[in-house]
């Protein structure tokens, strides 16, 4: 895929950011989604490449835009799988909480799990760890290996899991342990990617979420040269019935997902837009005169290139961003 791509595609995620950002803080998650959906929806027109969503919205009879299956971008064949994620942290949008971001990966055709809207296992970690984590293993052996692939001590070590009451088994055993725990709310695209920056404090991400989001987070990490292992966990009937529905018989879910299983070859983009102030990226500034000004992150698999990029955009002079701003006032 073209190189110039990567710049394309923050600029999608910016647009987002853009729309949805006005609504921090006031408790309307539905509308901050929306305006997220509606932006990100309205800028890939503008990509010259075509794509087709795997991970999104929803179904067509859920979601008008996209939807898993819609064509997106304005390219003349389908030459790419699209995952999105227009705000990870609905609430956290609309509570005016940190971390909240607007996300895409893209890659080849055929080369991003479409994974089914059910939970999935998952433990996560950076360049330097990748390797050494083992889902099936006990936490104390992960949390040993980690440590010392990172030349630390279980005490320094951070474990970021979700604020959750699946989590209890998992918290008290990182505790027995020795290690630190950093908890989070909504957000797991964040936190997994955190775990690649050592800026951020965060070594390894353990727990049960969203299984699109971490097939985003899978390709996010293969960009950063990281590692992330996953196992779907359906939680309900509703879930078991929605996996069989799309192929996934018991067997299947019972399969590990390495990386490749969930995001393979060589050539991955990946896009990300801070909304609200978070870890590794800031949220969204509205400055008076109709300026506002972004953060972002844009990386490739195939050449480990990560870009981080602030932008300062007109408001009033972006065709897209006049309208949706009118809408979503």
């Amino acid at each position: 895929m073209d190189r110039d791509l990567a710049l394309s595609l923050v600029r999608v995620t910016e647009i987002a950011a853009l729309a949805s950002g006005r609504y921090m803080g006031r408790g309307d998650a539905v509308g901050a989604d929306q305006a997220a959906v509606d932006g990100m929806r309205s800028a890939f027109a503008l990509v010259n490449t075509k794509g087709r969503v795997v991970i999104g919205e929803g179904e067509l009879d859920e979601a008008p835009m996209l939807y898993i299956g819609e064509e997106i971008g304005r390219g003349m064949n389908v030459e790419a799988d699209i995952a999105v994620d227009p705000l990870d942290g609905t609430e956290l949008v609309a509570k005016g909480l940190p971390n909240a971001i607007s996300v895409i990966a893209m890659a080849p055709k055929g080369c991003l799990l479409n994974a089914p809207d059910t939970y999935m296992k998952k433990i996560a970690v950076g360049p330097k760890a990748a390797g050494k984590i083992d889902i099936d293993a006990p936490i104390e052996q992960n949390l040993k290996n980690v440590a010392n692939a990172l030349n630390k001590n279980i005490s320094d070590l951070t474990v970021i899991i979700q604020d959750r009451e699946r989590h209890k088994g998992i918290i008290e055993e990182v505790r027995r342990v020795g290690a630190r725990i950093k908890m989070f709310g909504e957000g797991d695209v964040a936190a997994a990617i955190a775990t690649a920056f050592e800026d951020t404090g965060v070594d390894i991400l353990m727990g049960i979420g969203g299984a699109p989001e971490g097939v985003i987070a899978a390709a996010a990490l293969k960009c950063m040269g990281g590692d992330f292992q996953g196992r779907l966990y359906p939680m309900s009937e509703k879930e078991r019935i929605r996996c069989a529905d799309m192929g996934w018989t018991e067997e299947k879910l019972d399969k590990l997902l390495t990386m490749d299983d969930l995001a393979k070859g060589n050539d991955i983009f990946f896009a990300a837009t801070g909304i609200s102030d978070g870890d590794l990226l800031k949220g969204v500034v509205y400055y008076g005169d109709n300026l506002a000004k972004t953060h972002s992150v844009v990386m490739r698999s195939k050449t480990g290139t990560i870009r981080f990029i602030e932008a300062r955009h007109k408001l009033d002079k972006n065709d897209i961003l006049r309208k949706l701003l009118k809408k979503h006032s």
